[in-house]
């Protein structure tokens, strides 16, 4: 890796494990093999290092939905594979996924604005989803804002306890979950078709890596 790209896997790393205001310019320096004199040379504040790492994986997650969405108009199928896509993705990068979701607080009020703003664009993905689902009648919630929300929680867990030595593979990992998500929802419809092997092609080219 280049110096740059050893210090964003080492922001990642630490963020993850440690929290951002728990992570020293030491610690950073330390992990990604440079002084921290010249640290800075690479990463700005710690805060631009920050708020990079979190509108990457945000742009990236919803480059891959749109693209995993784009051919169905089917919103039993669109949702289907938003869950599936989603618990891919988590469990492919589960430290950086800890990051976006545990240090957008740490932001200051400007940084956080884009980084909600990405976050609430890739939430209506879902949202539109469901939408559509109600109105056609194959979706049956009385809470449908906060089913999402639990449904998101729910899918973005995978990345804390997700196993490749646990008793299921991932695939049927999410597959589980597509079905809990169309139950939580009261789907009325068949079990929507949504391609797992297109949801891994798209994770594994966007996060550059096989799941």
């Amino acid at each position: 890796m280049s110096s740059r790209e050893r210090v964003r896997a080492a922001a990642v790393k630490l963020f993850a494990a440690k929290g951002f205001h728990g992570t020293g310019i030491r610690d950073l320096a330390q992990e990604a093999e440079l002084s921290s004199a010249s640290l800075y040379h690479y990463m700005g504040t710690k805060e631009d290092l920050l708020a990079e790492i979190m509108h990457t994986a945000l742009n990236r997650l919803l480059d891959a939905a749109r693209e995993a969405t784009a051919v169905s108009a089917d919103p039993v199928q669109r949702l289907r594979t938003l869950v599936a896509l989603h618990v891919l993705a988590h469990a492919a990068g589960p430290a950086e996924t800890r990051v976006v979701d545990n240090e957008v607080g740490a932001l200051s009020p400007a940084a956080r604005e884009p980084v909600v703003a990405l976050r609430d664009t890739y939430e209506r993905l879902w949202a539109a989803a469901i939408d559509e689902g109600i109105a056609a009648g194959v979706f049956r919630v009385e809470h449908p804002a906060v089913t999402r929300l639990a449904l998101l929680e729910m899918c973005s867990s995978v990345a804390r306890w997700y196993s490749p030595r646990g008793p299921m593979a991932l695939d049927q990992v999410a597959e589980h979950y597509a079905e809990l998500a169309s139950r939580a929802l009261g789907c009325t419809a068949p079990p929507g078709v949504h391609d797992l092997a297109r949801c891994r092609e798209i994770v594994a080219k966007e996060w550059g890596m096989s799941v």
